[in-house]
């Protein structure tokens, strides 16, 4: 992308030291299927071929994460750090001071966010491909306007950050002693931010119009700030649940390695999203469409069920109430658990605009990933 870079207002994050310096060539050349050199995916050279249930399970993961890098390069346009790691876009100065009302850093993890993500993609295809099975291409499916507010790079998008219903249970779910998904999947957990779930809301500025008022604009940031968790709830629950169909150790591997990383950015996230429920940010009126941020540290939610500081999972029944309570990731139910993060994907908004092509591709992949048995030795 060769829009020239605008420098930040943002100062150099105290935790920026810890960033290690990350392969992300595929940053600025679009979210394709990368030429790696085959070789490079494994210490030895084995040619050894994958189940078609392992390569399923690789595949819709690789699929997942391009998404989620095309998004998170949205919100590293406006909102994030532009370097070489991640280019493209100029930044947005308005913008990204709202998001550094929610923590100084915001920049930082955006920018770190969407480093991993790309590494995630680019990794998956490669190994796909050093072991004979197709790699994922979504490029066909680049077709959606994105914003057009000062800081974008104006290219084509694959998702729409700019149309999304979010689910916000999450908040509530980790937070619940009492209730697993898993075990509970009917319950109704309640949401954070019950306006979220009850609309269409941008979580970047469509144009240098959204830049107003300033309580629009801290509520598309506050917005963002509860998407990014949102998103990385998924993340955090996907992998562990397609791991227990993988039948290679090595593909095990890679599913609980790369997992871990999701919840790491979950619960940095939810860590962000407090500061949106919480003085002196909330409450706070959208005065453009009256959407609504709870202020969730005054009476009647300020118990333990909607604290904003308390981002560590409360311990909860698990496998079988006759166990003790454990403190787990949840939901981690390995049925239809690729159809579930499409579903969850598709209702919050993220794909609105994409083509019937997109959505068939999407669906094949993940009924294929669900699929996938493991194989005894």
């Amino acid at each position: 992308m060769s829009t020239p870079t605008v420098p930040s207002s943002h100062t150099p994050s105290r935790r920026a030291f810890l960033k290690q310096t990350l392969v992300a060539g595929a940053a600025g050349a679009g979210l394709s299927a990368v030429g790696a050199d085959r070789t490079l995916a494994r210490d030895d050279e084995s040619d050894d071929r994958l189940t078609k249930g392992d390569a399923a399970l690789l595949r819709f993961a690789a699929a997942a994460e391009i998404l989620e890098s095309d998004f998170w390069i949205q919100y590293n346009e406006l909102g994030g750090i532009q370097d070489a790691e991640v280019p493209g876009g100029f930044g947005n100065l308005l913008y990204t001071a709202k998001l550094e009302n929610l923590d100084e850093d915001f920049p930082q993890y955006i920018h770190d966010n969407t480093d991993d993500e790309i590494t995630h993609f680019t990794f998956l295809n490669a190994y796909l491909e050093s072991h004979g099975a197709r790699p994922v291409d979504l490029e066909p499916f680049r077709t959606l306007q994105g914003s057009k507010a000062t800081g974008s790079s104006g290219q084509l998008r694959l998702t729409n950050l700019m149309q999304l219903t979010l689910d916000t249970s999450w908040w509530t779910r980790y937070r619940s002693d009492a209730r697993n998904p898993d075990l509970d999947p009917s319950f109704k957990f309640p949401q954070a931010v019950p306006d979220l779930s009850k609309g269409k809301f941008t979580a970047i500025p469509r144009t240098d119009g959204d830049l107003s008022p300033d309580a629009h604009l801290q509520a598309i940031a506050n917005t963002a700030a509860f998407h990014m968790p949102t998103i990385e709830q998924g993340g955090n629950s996907l992998y562990p649940s397609l791991a227990q169909r993988a039948t290679s150790v090595e593909v095990l591997r890679i599913l609980i390695s790369i997992g871990p990383t999701e919840t790491m950015h979950f619960q940095t996230w939810s860590d962000k999203a407090g500061a949106a429920v919480s003085p002196p940010l909330a409450p706070l009126t959208d005065p453009t469409n009256g959407l609504k941020f709870p202020d969730l540290t005054t009476p009647p939610l300020d118990g333990e069920t909607f604290t904003p500081n308390l981002i560590m999972p409360e311990p909860c029944p698990f496998l079988s109430r006759k166990l003790p309570k454990c403190s787990i990731i949840r939901p981690t139910e390995t049925r239809g658990a690729a159809m579930g993060a499409l579903a969850f994907l598709t209702d919050m908004g993220l794909f609105a605009g994409q083509s019937p092509k997109f959505f068939e591709f999407m669906h094949n992949l993940a009924v294929a990933a669900d699929a996938a048995v493991r194989m005894e030795d």
